[in-house]
């Protein structure tokens, strides 16, 4: 028969379950406690004791266990390492739930605590400080397919934005790559193989549902005033608010009204062109050597989540990104306004994120005391603005989000001490003055201790034990402990003590007196505790009330901190403030690519700047030369300048115009996904596929070794291939590296292609590369001499160098790999042909009468059919 579980594990059973697939914390008194799998999962990721608790079915009971006060350490460890925890808290005192069980008639010693799972904790649902990163922006993401389209909708709870969009189907992977959400959900019934994706009911995602919610949130009729948002978008919304629901056990975090995103406003990068360029985090892994540890130089952490998002979503719009250069350029040109401000914005707390615990009833005094101190400090950069001259639109903008909040900020300086405390149970937080009956109860409180203590002086002289003590512990309260010898003295029967205790070596008594002084204490300071609780929720609502005002005036401190640091960047670097025009060009003189100039710059080395000039009548550029020449960083290079351009920073060059981009591509570097069954190879050809098949004439594209992954002709016949489609079909700014010699024939052909070359030399046997660009092809690409650098063993190069020479030799008589190729017409010529042979074989498909041929007919038009496509009767 198998065992009847106890009451607790009926308990704990029933909520694992309504906790699914997440772990439970399971409040047992001071610690959490994890059993069975969830002990072991959570032993292993937090490098805790496994132990046992009792048995359930017939088997020890696996438990593990971490204290409440440190949870949130152990609970970020848990988050990193992929786990979703349900929090389930006790909802009752051991008094309350005695005295439940003597109404229900149910045995008083048995009576089990009720709990109940009161939030669930993932990786996109994070509000409190410890478990965030202070620089990096905490998305959540739901997915909503609907017909042709994709509804997506993202949040930061910790600070309420929410954006809605919509995406062709093709493009979800972009969005999501831009996004880099920390957890994203979607409905069950989505066949689409995307990694870690939560599976929600398809019930939660109704646009309908969406509609309603938003409405009912925001408390308005419509959402016309909010913007122009499709069914996609509010599926979408739908979706992630019932998560938010679910993980909040009924509680909304704090939601900003959404903000719709347009579909041509930001340059579109997919996943594999934020990866070449590194924009938020290294190929390696981690934000070091990326592209944001390079440029960041944000006081505040909000700052550099803007920043982020202004480098993940460069502008499209021209007009926007002339605003935000006219904001970094008014700070490059004042250093003293500039150093003032960044002053006091770093002394200025995260107020958004604190709003965001707040409004979701996670705050603290401390979040009071950070709205307090953020606001008056958004006060003072205010004045300072008001005091500039010409101050740019974007600028001017922030002053009226910068104020407004007198009122406010001067309640909260009344109520609170200068540095309110984390934890709001033990009070002490309400500053003395603002509340004279909480004054007098801490008088009161503080009082009753000196009465204490001069009872204690008063027990040792009448009893004449200079050895006693009054103690105080939470089982028992306050108390009279004397050493055990002394004890007999406290127990006569007219002593005026009562026994309470006997310890091994004290006894502990009370008294009627100290009873009294105990009570007094304890009133006293529940009765101060319940009073700063009231004040607490008083200021709290005061805040929440604020809310988008608050909300506001934290970004406009945040856009303020992005222009001020772009300027000082802009400084440190000597980077120049770029010009941007509409017409598709690139001019950009002595460009720099930054992280390896800044990289170069910690070892004495100097970065050589290089030009680069594309326009209408030179827009490819076919660059030759050898490897670690530095081919690719002049390609990414030129690639990032415009990403910073665009998203409204100066740039690392001596000038630079730049036309205007729809779309940035980058097919730089090798990589592979196995996981996916893809081949560098293969990984290379998908990536230039996409840029074939979406890019337009005011792209920019850059290209490194295509074709590189295969036999020399393919590699070679695939290179000539794309860089005609490019020139003919695409028509966009292109920059092409490429080892292919032969390529540089295109250059007759093609009107708008251009020949150049990294610059190297050979002196005295070893190679010296220059990292100049230069017109014209290269002679060869260096590469034995590439392979001696990176020490190849000498026989080696050696014997490579003899049978290189054989095959020169071969090629000399043949007339090379690409003799012929310059007869070839053009790509465009090529597929008009190809087009026209395909009509003549539809004609003659089309004149066909099947039902009347016989076999042997039907066969000898299958090979006149053949032969008019150009292929030969085997």
């Amino acid at each position: 028969m198998a065992d009847t579980p106890t009451p607790m594990m009926q308990q704990y059973l029933a909520l694992k379950q309504e906790a699914g697939d997440a772990l439970l914390f399971y409040r047992m008194g001071d610690f959490f406690e994890l059993f069975f799998d969830d002990a072991r999962v959570a032993s292993r990721v937090l490098d805790i004791a496994l132990t046992t608790r009792g048995e359930h079915g017939g088997q020890p009971v696996p438990m593990c266990g971490v204290p409440v006060h440190s949870a949130e350490g152990y609970l970020a460890r848990l988050i990193k390492g992929g786990c979703r925890v349900a929090i389930a808290e006790q909802t009752e005192t051991p008094d309350e739930a005695r005295e439940r069980a003597k109404r229900e008639g149910s045995p008083v010693s048995k009576a089990l605590v009720a709990r109940d799972i009161v939030r669930l904790v993932t990786a996109g649902t994070l509000t409190e400080e410890a478990l965030l990163e202070p620089r990096r922006a905490n998305l959540l993401v739901a997915i909503a397919p609907v017909r042709d389209g994709v509804g997506l909708a993202s949040c930061d709870i910790s600070t309420g934005r929410m954006e809605l969009e919509e995406c062709p189907a093709e493009a979800l992977d972009a969005a999501l790559a831009r996004l880099g959400a920390s957890e994203v959900v979607a409905p069950d019934d989505w066949d689409e193989a995307f990694p870690d994706i939560i599976a929600r009911p398809r019930a939660d995602f109704r646009s309908e549902a969406g509609e309603a919610r938003l409405k009912d949130i925001h408390s308005i009729a419509t959402l016309d005033g909010l913007g122009s948002f499709t069914r996609p978008m509010l599926a979408a919304a739908a979706g992630l608010i019932a998560y938010l629901d679910h993980a909040g056990r009924g509680t909304l975090p704090f939601l900003l009204p959404p903000v719709a995103r347009g579909s041509g406003a930001h340059l579109a990068m997919d996943a594999a062109t934020r990866m070449s360029l590194e924009i938020l985090e290294a190929q390696g892994g981690g934000r070091a050597g990326s592209l944001i540890a390079c440029v960041d130089r944000c006081a505040t952490g909000a700052g550099a989540r803007q920043l982020a998002e202004d480098l993940s979503a460069p502008l499209a719009d021209r007009n926007a990104i002339e605003q935000r250069l006219a904001g970094v350029h008014y700070f490059h040109a004042d250093p003293l306004m500039r150093a003032d401000l960044r002053a006091i914005l770093r002394q200025a707390p995260d107020i958004g994120r604190a709003l965001g615990r707040l409004v979701a009833g996670r705050g603290s005094p401390r979040d009071l005391g950070q709205i307090r101190d953020g606001l008056s400090e958004a006060r003072r950069i205010r004045d300072i603005l008001a005091s500039g001259i010409d101050l740019p639109p974007l600028l001017g903008r922030m002053i009226d989000a910068l104020g407004g909040h007198a009122a406010l900020v001067d309640h909260l300086a009344r109520a609170l001490v200068p540095s309110p405390p984390t934890e709001r149970g033990q009070g002490g937080f309400i500053a003395s003055g603002y509340d004279h009956s909480l004054d007098a109860l801490r008088e009161t409180s503080g009082n009753a201790r000196k009465a204490i203590a001069a009872l204690e002086a008063k027990y040792r002289e009448e009893t004449d034990t200079a050895s006693l003590k009054v103690k105080h512990n939470k089982v028992l309260g306050y108390f009279i402990e004397v050493p055990a010898k002394h004890g007999d003295k406290l127990m006569a029967a007219d002593s005026g003590f009562t026994h309470r205790q006997t310890m091994a070596g004290a006894v502990r008594f009370n008294s009627l007196g100290l009873h009294e002084e105990a009570t007094r204490i304890a009133e006293a300071g529940a009765h101060a505790l319940a009073a700063e609780d009231g004040h607490f929720e008083e200021l709290v609502g005061e805040v929440v009330a604020a809310r988008e005002a608050i909300a506001a005036t934290a970004a406009a401190l945040a856009r303020i901190d992005v222009c001020s640091a772009l300027a000082e960047r802009a400084v440190e670097g000597d980077w120049a403030r770029p010009e941007m025009l509409d017409e598709p060009c690139l001019e950009i003189n002595g460009g720099r690519h930054p992280v390896v100039e800044q990289a170069l710059a910690k070892t004495g080395e100097r970065f050589v700047a290089n030009d680069c000039t594309l326009g209408p009548d030179d827009r490819l550029w076919l660059i030759g030369g050898p490897n670690m020449g530095g081919k690719s960083t002049f390609l990414r290079q030129n690639a990032i300048i415009m990403l910073l351009a665009q998203a409204g920073s100066f740039v690392p060059a001596t000038s630079a115009r730049i036309g205007l981009a729809d779309r940035l591509f980058s097919r730089v570097g090798a990589s592979d996904n196995l996981a996916r069954g893809r081949s560098t190879f293969m990984v290379e050809m998908v990536e230039t596929a996409a840029i074939l098949s979406q890019a337009t004439e005011k792209s920019f594209v850059i290209l490194d070794e295509v074709g590189r992954g295969t036999s020399t002709y393919d590699g070679m016949a695939l290179a000539w291939a794309v860089v005609e489609a490019v020139h003919e079909n695409l028509q966009c700014r292109c920059l092409f590296a490429t080892h292919y010699h032969e390529l540089s024939r295109l250059a007759d052909t093609c009107d708008a292609l251009s020949l150049h070359h990294v610059r190297a030399q050979e002196w005295k046997g070893d190679l010296v590369l220059l990292h100049e660009l230069a017109k014209g092809a290269a002679d060869r690409s260096y590469g034995l001499s590439v392979a001696k650098l990176a020490g190849v063993p000498p026989p080696v190069i050696k014997r490579a160098k003899a049978v290189l020479d054989k095959l020169e030799k071969g090629r000399e008589k043949t007339g090379g790999l690409a003799a012929g190729l310059g007869e070839l017409p053009l790509f465009a010529a090529s597929a008009q042909a190809e087009e026209k042979d395909r009509d003549a074989l539809r004609d003659a498909l089309h004149e066909l009468d099947i039902d009347t041929l016989s076999p042997r007919d039907a066969l000898d038009k299958l090979y006149e059919l053949k032969a008019a496509a150009g292929e030969t009767k085997a």
